[in-house]
């Protein structure tokens, strides 16, 4: 059977990069089959990187079959993977994400976590020399993963390893990555076609802190004025949005990327608290700015407390 590999829930373009990728991978250099699904429409930047490389969007799926084999990458949380995903037959996970724990396979697996900033980082290492005879799409897909996932090394994820294996990609593709990044982050940060139920939900990740479900959404922007114009009515979808996705609270941080802040909405006193515990900071309105908070995987959810 051919293996699927994918990435989590509300692709971003590091999830919607990196099956791409290792199907490439394990399809043309190891021989086995293999075809990158997705678990979502991928979103704006992620989109555009398709459409740069001349990649094919991979399928949408809603589900896994049992038995069916797979690869996951990018995460190892159930909870952002398909419901029956421990039916199937994980054959290996690939992530760089703290481990959460949940997911149960039918053997021994091979797994690499990794404490870097892109998974993609990880698949280079991985693939070793074979990254040479790569098509351009894939290696444009890598560097343009590496680039999204540290906002251009703005992010405390980034790591030296992340910004010299972009800048081994970049100078092989001969691709400014300033430019390439800046029109990444554009498409990124068009946001007008999306009602506010999609936004909270387009980079959102599901996490329990002191005891309350909590949806954490970050929308990365050079706009963030297009955003935080909206904060009324995303405050009030949020409601809905708790209620639907079986959450007590859905937290939306907008991430300048050229200024290098979060603005955190505070809806309720229950955010309020939180805000102030987690972050030291002082809310006196509807939102907060927290300067210096760009990632929610190394600043944010570490922090969050109540």
């Amino acid at each position: 059977m051919t293996i699927q590999v994918f990435g989590h829930k509300s692709p971003d373009t590091d999830s919607t990069g990196s099956p791409i990728v290792w199907a490439w991978y394990l399809s043309e250099v190891k021989g086995t089959p293999a075809k990158p699904v997705l678990l979502g429409e991928p979103n704006t930047e992620a989109a555009f990187v398709l459409k740069h490389w001349e990649l094919d969007k991979p399928e949408i799926i809603s589900d896994v079959e049992a038995g069916a084999p797979v690869v996951i990458v990018d995460t190892n949380n159930p909870a952002e993977l398909p419901d029956a995903i421990n039916t199937a037959d994980i054959r290996a996970i690939i992530d760089h994400h703290k481990l959460v724990g949940g997911l149960e396979t039918k053997g021994p697996i091979d797994i690499t976590v990794r404490p870097l900033a892109c998974t993609a980082t990880i698949l280079y290492d991985l693939m070793g020399e074979a990254v040479a005879q790569a098509p351009r799409g894939i290696k444009g897909a890598m560097l343009s993963c590496i680039l999204s996932d540290t906002l251009e090394f703005r992010s405390p994820t980034t790591t030296d390893h992340d910004r010299n294996v972009a800048q081994a990609l970049a100078t092989d593709l001969d691709v400014d990555m300033n430019a390439l990044a800046t029109r990444m982050f554009e498409a990124k940060s068009d946001v007008s076609a999306f009602s506010d139920a999609e936004l909270l939900r387009m980079d959102s990740k599901e996490y329990t802190v002191a005891g309350k479900e909590l949806r954490v959404s970050v929308l990365e922007t050079t706009a963030p004025k297009v955003v935080l114009d909206r904060k009324d009515s995303l405050m009030a979808s949020m409601v809905d949005v708790a209620k639907e996705d079986g959450a007590d609270q859905v937290l939306l941080f907008v991430i300048d990327i050229l200024k290098e802040e979060a603005t955190l909405l505070i809806p309720n006193d229950l955010v309020k608290d939180m805000a102030e515990k987690s972050f030291g900071a002082s809310v006196t309105g509807d939102t907060v700015v927290l300067p210096g908070i760009m990632s929610r995987k190394k600043q944010i959810i570490p922090s969050l407390t109540l």
